[in-house]
């Protein structure tokens, strides 16, 4: 066979595995939210003041780091994703007692 049908057969074989793997995603939140708009924001990787740590874990995945305070009436975190150098990342969220409040997007 030549390269180019290797390589067309590759693609196909990606793209199952990516559809396959979106759909079980899918079905999976669907059970545990049973709201079709919340699941379709989730699949998309948005994210949202009062959003959920639950939801911003299933959003977005792990942070590459989370940054914890606890103080007397109150837990603030810091989740921090896609790192650019030391201790530097591009997007972190700022999370409240379980609850997103904002985030710094560079």
């Amino acid at each position: 066979m030549a390269w180019y049908i290797w390589v067309i057969l590759f693609v196909i074989v990606f793209i199952f595995i990516l559809y396959t793997s979106n759909k079980a995603k899918r079905e999976r939140l669907m059970k545990k939210y049973n709201d079709e708009e919340l699941v379709d924001k989730l699949m998309q990787g948005i994210f949202w003041q009062g959003q959920t740590k639950r939801e911003l874990k299933d959003s977005l995945g792990n942070p590459s780091e989370i940054d914890e305070k606890v103080l007397k009436t109150k837990i603030k975190e810091t989740w921090k994703y896609q790192k650019i150098g030391n201790n530097r990342y591009a997007l972190k969220i700022f999370v409240e007692n379980g609850v997103v409040i904002g985030w710094d997007k560079k």
